[in-house]
């Protein structure tokens, strides 16, 4: 690519309808958004299903987008609103299934009893996303925006739309419980 620029003449380009521009967004920030939704959900087909609509949608829509200061937040808002979204509508699905299967008591769900038999190969894996569950969806948001994605306290706080103290809290009270929770189960491997 010959052009050089800058995120806003970037996404200004974008927004005429420039197509390097656009492929450029994309090489500089597919990576980005797919380990940023994996903060979100472990379901690799949605973050990719996701992904790919948005970009489409991008492209489609150019002309009346508006401008950002920021692609990286002003994508990462957009492919987080999309994943709720979607699994919210996934929520909504699985929510009739299971009424469907109390009320038909002779179906066996032996697929998520064969999933929750499934073990995790790396111990220090293990027992860091063990970790996890014990931390509210806000917590590992912060810890992802803050260790994944170099994100400052005061972009944060701009992106989760709190103040920057809360920020401060979040993260010192999530890495306070990993702390306590990792020496923990380390003591009950030995």
């Amino acid at each position: 690519m010959t052009k050089i620029y800058d995120e806003e003449a970037l996404w200004d380009a974008f927004r005429t309808g420039d197509h390097e521009a656009f492929t450029k967004i994309y090489k500089s920030y597919v990576n980005v958004l797919y380990s940023y939704s994996t903060g979100i959900t472990q379901d690799r087909e949605l973050i990719k299903d996701c992904l790919h609509d948005l970009f489409v949608e991008l492209w489609r829509n150019h002309a009346t987008i508006g401008k950002t200061t920021s692609i990286k937040y002003y994508l990462m808002a957009s492919i987080k609103r999309k994943l709720v979204r979607q699994l919210e509508n996934q929520q909504k699905h699985f929510q009739h299934q299971a009424n469907y299967y109390s009320e038909n008591p002779d179906f066996v769900l032996s697929h998520e009893t064969a999933m929750l038999s499934i073990e995790d190969e790396n111990k220090v894996g293990f027992l860091l996303n063990d970790s996890f569950r014990f931390l509210s969806k806000r917590q590992k948001e912060a810890l992802s925006l803050r260790y994944f994605h170099d994100m400052d306290t005061d972009q944060i706080s701009t992106f989760m739309k709190i103040n920057p103290q809360s920020v401060y809290n979040l993260i010192f009270g999530a890495l306070k419980i990993l702390k306590e929770h990792l020496r923990g189960e380390q003591l009950a491997w030995y």
